[in-house]
């Protein structure tokens, strides 16, 4: 087991197993030592390990070292004091002599030199010298200044801010009313737009069935012959050369229609008959050509 008790050496093994160092182990018992004897109190119990060693001997080594330092301002502070007491002790010998000691001088004498005291430490000056005083004042006048321009500019900057927060509240607010008016409108766009999906469905399916009529008239318009060649100014044409051969005709069947009534003589019957028959057939004729010319001008 390892050694639970402090001022009991660790074990050899485990000293050199574990790389203690002996010397090390030896200033931090005695810096233990030292600190708690200061204390008054005991040191307690712990284990020797290589971490705990290790991070008690840098203890040790940072605490000799402020102390040090702080022994090195101690004494320094010291020296200064006791300068500070003989320079005293030398200055009321004078004012002894001259008559001016702090007993002999009245009361409002002492306060007055009390106050000047106190106005010299807080201007941290060494001395109460009138020029002292007034570099004082100046270094304070200076900093004042600085304070004032800190402030000046310390003010823009929060009037600047304020501004950009009355702006940015008076936008929050526009966003939040327009937030409030979108949630609102919500509802009518929901049913606009499921009144537009089933008018786009209806106009799907009118879609599939004006193509399924395009591709049936289309079917139709190739059986019977149609061609794109056959514009509307085409069939207008030939329905106009069907009206004037359809008055050139009138006249010819109206005097067949007469020849109804014709007494019963066969043979001149026979005759004009056969004549009105020339007649018609010739008219046909001139039909079927005007046709054709037509057709074969539109191809």
């Amino acid at each position: 087991m390892s050694d639970m008790i402090s001022g009991a050496n660790p074990p050899v093994a485990e000293a050199k197993s574990g790389g203690f160092d002996a010397s090390r182990i030896a200033e931090v018992k005695a810096w233990l030592a030292s600190q708690f004897d200061a204390a008054g109190k005991d040191i307690p119990d712990f284990e020797y390990t290589p971490r705990s060693i290790a991070h008690l001997h840098s203890l040790a080594t940072l605490s000799r070292a402020k102390t040090q330092a702080a022994e090195i301002v101690a004494n320094d502070f010291r020296q200064k004091a006791a300068e500070y007491r003989s320079q005293a002790a030398r200055i009321r010998e004078i004012l002894e002599n001259v008559g001016l000691a702090q007993d002999s001088l009245p009361s409002n004498v002492v306060t007055s030199a009390q106050v000047l005291a106190n106005v010299a430490n807080l201007l941290n000056i060494r001395d109460t010298e009138l020029s002292s005083f007034l570099v004082a004042m100046g270094d304070i006048s200076l900093r004042k200044t600085g304070v004032e321009e800190k402030r000046v500019k310390v003010q823009k900057e929060s009037k600047i801010l304020l501004d950009y927060t009355r702006k940015a509240i008076a936008r929050l607010t526009y966003l939040k009313r327009t937030l409030a008016q979108l949630e609102d409108d919500v509802a009518p766009c929901e049913s606009q737009m499921e009144n537009w999906k089933t008018n786009l469905a209806i106009m799907v399916s009118k879609e599939r069935q004006y193509l399924q009529q395009y591709s049936n008239y289309k079917a139709i318009l190739n059986r019977v012959g149609y061609t794109p060649e056959i514009s509307h100014g085409m069939l207008v044409e030939m329905a106009e050369h069907r009206k004037d051969l359809e008055k050139k005709t009138k006249p010819i069947l109206d005097t067949l229609r007469s020849y109804q009534d014709l007494p019963p003589d066969k043979a001149l019957a026979a005759l004009a008959i056969e004549d009105k028959k020339r007649q018609y057939a010739a008219a046909e004729k001139y039909l079927e050509d005007v046709l054709q010319s037509a057709l074969a001008t539109a191809e």
